[in-house]
C-alpha cells in the first residue's frame, strides 16, 4: 500500500473548508435536544434484530406489523450467498445466519423462497446449526430445538463461590457477567419458550439434533481448553444432582443480582443481550406482565427500537454519552469554547457523573472514589474510563471553572482504575484472567476486559491534559505500558475502533499531548505505518477484516471517520505540512455529505473483534469535522505542535 497524492496537489480556493466547517458544524448543532445533548442511531448486525423477534416469540407474543418491519430489514442487509454478516459487506456468519433464517421463518417467510433457500443451503456447508456459537445454541436449547446437553453447563451455584475462586463472576468482564447472571436461571430451571406458531428449525442441522455427539467446543485449542471442556462433560452428570434446596437459593441469589442492577427503563446493563435475558429469566421466575419489574425492563427494551417506517430494527444499546462528548470535542475545535450550546453539552453531561453508585468495579478498588461517566443514559454500576476521559477533556478543554470538581473526580476515579500493568481496561482494571477463555462458554471470545493501548491511550491523554505533573507517574506507567503494545509494524491495534487506524491515531496524539519526543524513532514507525495505509483517493479505509489474524492488511473504500483519525493522529505528530495530511483533509472536503454526516458505508465501530461490530452513525458527523477543524486551526497557528489530548 502506497500514499497518493493525487487531488491533494490541486489548490483549494480559499475558504473551501472553511465553509464545509461552518456548515457541518451547523448540522451537527441541529442534532442537539433541547436538554443539551445528542444522540446518534448506533447499529449492529441482524442478531440484535432477530434476538428481538425470537425474545417475543418466547413469551408468547406474535406482533405481526413489527415483525413484517424487521424482516423487510433482515432481508435488506442479507449477503447475496444467502449468509448473513456481522457488518457491512462482511463475510457470512454462521450464528448471524442461523437466528436471521430462524427470525424470518418465525415471522412467516416461507422455507422454499428464495432468500430462505440460500440461507438454508449456506448453513448446511458451514455444518448445520450445531456449529453456532454458545449463545445461538442457548437459544436453540431455549426453543427445543437441541438438548440441553448442546450447551456448556453453567450452575447457578457458581454464584456462591469466593472471589479468590477461578471461575467468580467478577472474573468476567461486565458484559459477560449481566448476559451471564440471567442465564444461569434459564439454565437451572431449563426454560422452555411458549413459541405460538410451533416451528422449528430442524432442517438446519445435518443430523437430527438430538443424535448430534458434539456441541460444545475448547475455543482455544490449549490443554487448559482440554481440561474445561472434560470437567463440562462431568458437570453434565452432576447437574442433574444438585441438591434442591441450593438451587434455589443460587437461583434467588441471581435474582437479587440483576434486579438490583435493572437500572430503570435503561435496562439490564444498558445492553440488549442482557436486558432480554433478564426478561425472559423473569418470565420463568413468575414475573406477571403488569408486574412492574417486568414493565420496566421491556420498556427498556422498546426504547432501543428504531422505527424507520417500512423497516425497524433494534439497537444494541444506546450511545448518548459518548456521541455528546465527542460531538462536543468536534464542536469546540470548529468554534469558540464559551458557545452557549457547548456548554448545554458540558452540563448535561456534569449531571450524569457517577458519583453516589458503587459499582461491580469496587470488587478490586473499593477504595477509590466514583467519578466515573457510562457510555448510556444511566448505567452506575457500569461507569467506563473510554466515555469518563472523553467527556473529562471536553470540560477541561471549555475552561469553565464550574466542571472543575467533575473534572478532579474522573481524573482521581481514572488514576484509581489504572491496571498493575500500567494500562486500562474499559470498565474494570485487572480483568486478565486469559485462562477463562478457555472454558466452553468462551468461544464467543468476548470473555474479558483487559487493558488495550486505545484505551489507555485516552486516559493517558486525559490527565496529560489536565495536568501532566499532579498524574505524572500513572501518565509514565501508561506510556510505557503503550510502549510494550505496539505492533512491530509500528501501529497499534484499536480494540474498540476500526481497528489499527483507530488505535494508532489514539495512541499518537496521546503521546503528543503528553510531551513525548514525537520525533522518537517508535513514533516515527506509527507515522510510516499511517502514511503507508492512505488509499489511492487519498483516504483511509480499514476493514473489520484486520481483526481476522491472517488479514491485518485488509484495506476497503476509504471512509469518512478512518481518514479523520488517520490525519488527527499524523497532525498530533508533527505532520501538518505533510502531503498525506493535505489530501487527507482534500478527501474529506470532497466527499459526499448527507445531513450532519459524511456518507459511509462501511462501518468503523467495534464490539467484540471477530463477534460483534457496529455501525456508529455520529462518527460520519464529528470527526471528519473535528479533523477539518483542526487542520484549519494548525493553519493559522505559529506553533504546529500544539495538541490537545485528544
Amino acid at each position: 500500500m502506497h500514499s497518493v497524492t493525487g487531488r491533494s496537489e490541486q489548490e483549494d480556493a480559499p475558504g473551501d473548508n472553511d465553509a464545509v466547517i461552518a456548515e457541518q458544524r451547523r448540522r451537527l448543532l441541529d442534532m442537539q435536544k433541547d436538554d443539551g445533548h445528542i444522540v446518534f442511531e448506533l447499529e449492529a448486525d441482524s442478531t440484535i434484530p432477530s434476538e428481538y423477534v425470537l425474545l417475543h416469540h418466547f413469551l408468547g407474543e406474535i406482533r405481526p406489523d413489527r415483525e413484517t418491519r424487521i424482516g423487510r430489514y433482515v432481508r435488506r442487509i442479507q449477503n447475496p450467498d444467502g449468509s448473513w454478516p456481522l457488518f457491512h459487506d462482511g463475510d457470512g456468519n454462521i450464528s448471524a445466519t442461523v437466528k436471521a433464517y430462524w427470525a424470518l421463518k418465525l415471522i412467516g417467510d416461507p422455507i422454499d423462497a428464495p432468500h430462505m433457500v440460500r440461507a438454508r443451503a449456506w448453513i448446511l456447508k458451514q455444518g448445520g446449526a450445531a456449529k453456532a456459537n454458545v449463545f445461538t445454541r442457548f437459544m436453540l436449547a431455549l426453543f427445543g430445538q437441541i438438548p440441553w446437553r448442546g450447551v456448556p453447563v453453567m450452575p447457578v451455584e457458581m454464584l456462591f463461590l469466593p472471589t479468590w475462586f477461578p471461575f467468580h463472576i467478577s472474573k468476567m468482564a461486565y458484559w459477560s457477567r449481566t448476559v451471564l447472571v440471567p442465564l444461569l436461571v434459564l439454565y437451572a430451571r431449563k426454560a422452555a419458550a411458549k413459541n405460538p406458531t410451533g416451528l422449528d428449525i430442524r432442517e438446519l442441522f445435518e443430523t437430527p439434533p438430538e443424535e448430534h455427539r458434539i456441541y460444545n467446543i475448547n475455543p482455544t485449542g490449549s490443554r487448559v481448553g482440554d481440561l474445561f471442556l472434560g470437567l463440562d462433560r462431568i458437570l453434565q452428570v452432576a447437574d442433574r444432582f444438585a441438591p434442591k434446596s441450593l438451587r434455589n437459593r443460587a437461583i434467588a441469589r441471581a435474582e437479587t443480582f440483576f434486579l438490583e442492577r435493572l437500572n430503570g427503563e435503561d435496562g439490564l446493563g444498558a445492553i440488549y443481550p442482557a436486558m432480554a435475558n433478564a426478561v425472559m429469566a423473569m418470565r420463568v421466575l413468575g414475573y406477571s406482565d403488569d408486574h412492574e419489574a417486568m414493565q420496566t425492563a421491556r420498556r427498556a427494551i422498546e426504547k432501543l427500537v428504531i422505527d424507520a417506517g417500512d423497516e425497524v430494527y433494534c439497537q444494541p444499546c444506546l450511545s448518548p454519552v459518548w456521541d455528546t462528548g465527542l460531538a462536543a470535542h468536534a464542536l469546540l475545535e470548529s468554534g469558540e469554547r464559551d458557545d452557549p450550546a457547548v456548554e448545554r453539552m458540558l452540563d448535561w453531561l456534569k449531571d450524569r457523573q457517577i458519583l453516589d453508585m458503587r459499582g461491580d468495579w469496587t470488587v478490586r478498588r473499593p477504595d477509590v472514589r466514583p467519578g466515573g461517566w457510562a457510555f448510556q443514559y444511566e448505567n452506575p454500576h457500569y461507569p467506563d474510563v473510554d466515555d469518563t476521559a472523553v467527556v473529562a477533556l471536553a470540560m477541561h478543554r471549555q475552561g469553565d471553572d464550574k466542571y472543575t470538581e467533575a473534572i478532579d473526580r474522573a481524573c482521581e476515579w481514572l488514576v484509581g482504575m489504572q491496571s498493575t500493568s500500567g494500562g486500562w481496561g474499559a470498565f474494570e482494571p485487572e480483568n486478565e484472567h486469559y485462562y477463562l477463555n478457555s472454558i466452553p462458554f468462551a468461544d464467543h471470545g468476548a470473555l474479558l476486559d483487559p487493558p488495550t493501548a486505545d484505551v489507555t491511550a485516552r486516559c493517558v491523554g486525559c490527565l496529560a491534559q489536565v495536568d501532566r505533573l499532579r498524574y505524572r507517574d500513572a501518565i509514565e506507567r501508561g506510556i510505557a505500558y503503550l510502549k510494550r503494545e505496539q505492533e512491530a509494524d509500528g501501529s497499534w491495534f484499536g480494540r474498540w475502533g476500526a481497528n489499527y487506524v483507530y488505535g494508532t491515531w489514539s495512541v499518537l496524539v496521546a503521546l503528543n499531548g503528553a510531551g513525548e519526543d514525537m520525533s522518537a524513532p517508535y513514533v516515527r514507525r506509527a507515522v510510516d505505518w499511517l502514511k503507508a495505509r492512505q488509499l489511492p483517493d487519498s483516504g483511509w479505509g480499514e476493514g473489520l477484516e484486520t481483526y481476522e489474524e491472517d488479514r491485518k492488511s485488509f484495506a476497503r473504500t476509504s471512509t469518512a471517520s478512518q481518514t479523520a483519525w488517520a490525519v488527527l493522529g499524523l497532525m498530533s505528530a508533527g505532520e501538518f505540512d505533510s502531503p498525506e495530511v493535505k489530501s487527507g483533509i482534500a478527501y474529506l472536503k470532497h466527499a459526499d455529505r448527507e445531513g450532519a454526516r459524511w456518507t459511509e458505508r462501511h462501518w468503523t465501530g467495534t464490539g467484540f473483534p471477530r463477534v460483534f461490530y457496529l455501525k456508529y452513525h455520529g462518527y460520519a458527523a464529528y470527526f471528519p469535522l473535528w479533523a477539518m477543524a483542526r487542520f484549519e486551526k494548525l493553519k493559522a497557528s505559529n506553533d504546529k505542535t500544539v495538541m490537545w489530548g485528544m
